[in-house]
């Protein structure tokens, strides 16, 4: 987008541990100018504190034109910040976006509704976009510009000395469950003609109590 404008600039803004670093680091590699980091030493943070740090940290840094964020979080799902951001910023808010540009001032962003239909709307700059996976295809880094991006600024905040709280949070991760392991297939080979080897199945069936009769 900032290279068909031709102007402007691209801050990538992260809340989490040291380690989100590297999420930065890769989205300098691909033509972010610079980045900032919220740290925090929680694992798991609930919408209204993590949207309120990216509040905090925005302001921080100035006015934005566009906030760009995905449509859910990949670690909790929580469908969430984008409208939390908005709401604590004033602006305006839409989601599920699959294709977006800016018009003579104005962000016109189309998304996908229920049974395939399709929304064009207009939204008033400064706002809130929330895209889906697929919208843009990301471009593959190359070598240089890895390179670069390591010598790019990346601002480090406290989440605690930009003003946000964690003990304020009104929901917490209690349990994390793990995906139970399916158990190993065995490989039987059956022979002989074809109603052999149908009574054959049958029979494992019915020995593994999958059938009943």
């Amino acid at each position: 987008l900032v290279e068909e404008i031709g102007t402007g600039e691209v801050i990538t803004v992260t809340v989490g541990k040291e380690e989100a670093i590297r999420t930065i680091r890769a989205a300098l590699a691909i033509g972010a100018h610079r980045g900032i980091l919220v740290k925090t030493n929680e694992q798991f943070l609930d919408g209204s504190i993590t949207a309120l740090a990216l509040k905090k940290a925005i302001e921080a840094d100035g006015k934005p034109d566009l906030i760009f964020t995905g449509r859910v979080s990949v670690d909790s799902e929580g469908f969430q910040v984008p409208y939390r951001l908005a709401m604590a910023l004033e602006m305006p808010v839409i989601s599920d976006v699959i294709d977006f540009k800016v018009v003579d001032g104005k962000a016109i962003a189309e998304r996908e509704i229920e049974g395939g239909s399709k929304e064009v709307i207009e939204l008033e700059m400064p706002c809130v976009v929330a895209v889906t996976k697929g919208m843009n295809e990301v471009r593959s880094p190359t070598l240089p510009s890895i390179m670069r991006a390591k010598k790019k600024e990346v601002k480090r905040l406290d989440i605690g000395e930009i003003g946000v709280d964690n003990s304020s949070r009104k929901m917490q991760l209690i349990e994390l469950q793990p995906v139970p392991e399916r158990g190993k297939a065995d490989l039987i080979m059956l022979d002989g003609g074809p109603q052999e080897m149908a009574q054959q199945l049958v029979d494992l069936l019915r020995k593994e109590k999958i059938l009943d009769f």
